[in-house]
């Protein structure tokens, strides 16, 4: 089979190979400082202040933030320079952080929004001051779970006293880092884990909080005095209403104490924050400053977070503080640890299928690598694993009569699923789009036998498409996974605050991050059945961790594979990617058309003809149900310029308010971590009225820069859990180097009719998904795991 090339704006006409290189077509670069996609499909910037090209994600940019470089985002206008830029796309490599698959789109300047480090767990403020939105209340929920992680972590270890100097467990860590740089053999002796106490047979669930009002602008005098300081440290003082979001209301004073405290806002990096501290301290301000140490430490932590690690190897984190001009490292960290600001901890290294050593043995020397990390994420693993073991371990031994009745009601793949949901507490199943009609039909025959059955997704239409396979609306059976946990949608909670559940089927899976599935698990009764189903082949999860693959390598619950393919030509298409092969593949009616281009100008005019033009005329597909993916949000072919180019062809406006007018397609964050569609509705003083996933949202003025963005293209991240019509894939010559396998796949799976792929990547393509696997997270939870479960039998 030959390969046609279709002429621009023909689509209608052409044929419908798979995307195999298109001859003559050129792969320059066409600017500088062009976003990339990192392997994986993180996209990050080419360039950069900072050198080194190490990719900054999986982190919540694009997942989770409208725009890692417009304004609000990282407190600062698009490119602008000052301490208000986001961190460039060498953080995550400073922090020895090996990008992960789930991915932080960086700008042009290396901005990241949205990340861990930028204020995670401050309220939403987006909807309002009088009631609580579901990001409110979704945030408030984070807040109270790792409040209460924290409080059953202490009980059990006893916190390093702030201030005071390491001693115990955590100067031992430190000194087997020491060891392990100087060549020593380190001994797991000393930090072995007492054997675990026997399970409480009903461990305190997760208790939904109680709504708190989220005030929408941070107090007008607090944001005056914060203005202040930053004016007088030289920082542009658009950046004080999301400093005073981060440091609370003693901003002021914290900045005047600390003046690296300024790191913590979304953004800012450490060259700027230096500049800022030299500007408030004079002569006083030192590298060897231990103020500086700790505020960096602490922030190479987060940008690992945004590049989806839980911990840093600690001796990697050392090394990128020398690189940062820390005089001491060491000093550094002990300094975070003792302040609480960092955890330490160890993982012995064990042979793939290793048994955790016995207790007797724990005079043997056995190799152990040291960790650090934030406390957020550490407590989530923990209470993540912890969680999963309880569910394990409380499942009865008969199976009851109603999950018999569901088992018998089901045939071919949804029965096998039935049957190890009846007899297990955690069951994996893995499958592309068609498979997800077995999950749904176990949650069908569930419920029907009596049980008490929730379904849960990644987004709102994936949630759709859930409900479909049940004939219903989504919201009575099938839910978001946000929803569920700000309260917003699904069961009840029981006197205990657990979810009034027996079984919760979450799809989607490789989407959750390590936050939002310990407070799935934790919200779980015991004796209920938890499900965690999704496509393995996908971009991992915005947020940090990779929770889906972990478990998927870990033997401890049962795997269930759906032999159900994908349908036509995508399907084959995309199953072939997700194994490494870009196949040709037949496609009678255009379901996939190749537009070969020479550069990133051509990139942008074939993609609006598609859009406008071909697409709709060939298929029937208008353009607002056509989906434009791409990389990154920077350059000449990222996000920003195609949709300044597709609003000009497709609503052209004024934009009176923000830049966005009554029928603009925009993509909402109402979290870090978080992306809906929807589309303007209006705008008043109230703020920019959106409609995102058929309900209302007001989103007041001073949130639209940091909130809000034009949605006709998207990255990959952003595109995830969803599905269009047709899909129009861009790949201009400047991402050749940095496409994935899991990136492609993803890309590609979201057309559900009708792919177009705007290609200008001659080999790059076919050989990224031969080679260019996803790239590792380093993250706790598998060994967790494998020490309080057993394999599955």
């Amino acid at each position: 089979m030959t390969t046609e090339q279709t002429p621009a704006g023909d689509t209608e006409g052409a044929a419908s190979p798979a995307p195999t290189p298109a001859e003559g077509t050129s792969g320059g670069a066409t600017e500088a400082g062009t976003e990339t996609a990192g392997a994986g499909g993180a996209e990050v910037s080419a360039g950069g202040d900072e050198s080194g090209t190490g990719t900054a994600s999986g982190g919540r940019d694009d997942a989770g933030a409208p725009d890692a470089g417009e304004p609000g985002s990282g407190g600062r206008a698009d490119d602008a320079d000052g301490p208000a830029r986001t961190p460039s796309a060498g953080a995550a490599e400073d922090a020895g952080a090996v990008s992960g698959d789930g991915g932080a789109e960086l700008d042009a300047g290396g901005a990241e929004s949205g990340g861990p480090a930028a204020g995670a767990g401050a309220p939403d403020a987006a909807d309002g001051a009088s009631a609580p939105s579901e990001a409110e209340a979704e945030l408030a929920a984070q807040r109270v779970e790792r409040e209460r992680i924290a409080r059953r972590k202490a009980e059990r270890r006893g916190p390093v006293e702030s201030g005071g100097k390491l001693s115990g467990k955590a100067a031992d860590l430190l000194a087997a880092v020491r060891a392990v740089e100087s060549g020593e053999k380190v001994s797991a002796r000393g930090f072995t884990e007492p054997a675990p106490a026997p399970r409480r047979p009903a461990p305190e669930p997760v208790r939904r909080p109680e709504p708190v009002p989220v005030t929408a602008v941070p107090d007008a005098e607090t944001v005056g005095a914060v203005r202040a300081v930053l004016a007088e440290g030289g920082a542009p003082e658009a950046l004080a209403p999301q400093v005073v979001v981060t440091l609370g209301d003693g901003a002021e004073d914290t900045l005047r104490a600390d003046p690296w405290q300024l790191l913590r806002v979304a953004g800012v990096r450490p060259e700027q924050a230096d500049g800022f501290a030299r500007a408030l301290l004079g002569a006083e301000c030192r590298p060897d400053d231990e103020r500086r140490g700790r505020a960096l430490t602490v922030w190479l932590l987060e940008q690992a977070a945004v590049a989806g690690h839980t911990a840093l190897d600690l001796p990697a984190l050392t090394e990128a503080l020398g690189k940062r001009a820390v005089p001491d490292p060491d000093e550094a960290v002990q300094s975070a640890l003792a302040e609480g600001d960092a955890l330490v901890f160890q993982d012995a290294l064990e042979e793939p299928g290793a048994q955790p050593a016995a207790a007797e043995t724990d005079e043997e020397e056995v190799p152990v690598r040291v960790l650090a990390g934030l406390e957020r994420y550490a407590l989530a693993e923990e209470s993540l694993a912890d969680a999963l073991a309880r569910l394990v371990n409380s499942v009865p031994k008969e199976t009851e009569e109603p999950w018999e009745a569901a088992v018998a009601a089901l045939t071919r793949g949804a029965a096998d699923l039935a049957r190890q949901v009846a007899r297990h507490g955690l069951v994996l199943h893995t499958g592309g789009e068609a498979a997800r009609a077995e999950p749904a039909a176990l949650l069908g025959a569930a419920r029907a036998a009596g049980l008490r059955a929730f379904a849960v997704c990644h987004t709102p239409d994936g949630a759709r498409r859930c409900a479909a396979h049940l004939g219903e609306e989504p919201g009575g059976t099938v839910g978001t996974v946000a929803g569920l946990l700000s309260g917003a949608s699904g069961p009840g909670r029981d006197a205990e605050g657990a979810l009034d559940l027996d079984l919760l089927i979450v799809l989607d899976a490789p989407q959750l991050d390590v936050e939002a599935a310990a407070m799935l698990a934790e919200s779980l009764p015991d004796g209920a059945r938890l499900v965690l189903s999704g496509d393995p082949a996908v971009l991992w999860s915005a947020g940090p961790g990779r929770v889906f693959a972990d478990l998927l390598a870990v033997p401890a619950c049962p795997q269930v594979a759906s032999r159900v393919p994908d349908p036509g030509p995508l399907g084959e298409l995309v199953s072939g990617i997700g194994v490494g092969e870009l196949a040709q593949v037949e496609a009678p009616g255009k379901e996939i058309v190749i537009v070969p281009v020479r550069d990133a100008g051509e990139a942008v005019h074939r993609t609006v003809q598609l859009v406008a033009d071909s697409v709709p005329r060939a298929f029937g597909v208008p353009p607002e149900e056509t989906v434009v993916i791409t990389p990154g949000h920077g350059g000449a072919a990222g996000t920003r310029a195609l949709n300044t180019v597709l609003k000009e062809r497709l609503n052209p406006g004024p934009g009176r308010f923000g830049g966005f007018d009554p029928g603009d397609r925009i993509v909402y964050s109402p979290a870090p971590g978080r992306t809906v569609p929807g589309r303007v509705v209006r705008a008043d003083a109230e703020g920019l009225h959106l409609e995102c996933a058929g309900a209302p949202v007001v989103v007041p003025r001073e949130l639209v820069e940091s909130r809000v963005r034009h949605g006709w293209a998207l990255t990959a991240h952003q595109a995830v859990g969803g599905r269009w019509p047709a899909a129009v894939v861009v790949l201009p010559g400047d991402a050749a180097d940095v496409l994935s396998r899991p990136w492609v796949y993803t890309a590609f799976g979201r057309a559900d009719r009708h792919l177009s792929v705007v290609h200008g990547v001659e080999q790059a393509l076919p050989r990224a998904v031969a080679e260019s696997v996803a790239k590792p997270r380093t993250t706790r939870l598998r060994t967790l795991l494998r020490v309080q479960l057993p394999p599955a039998g």
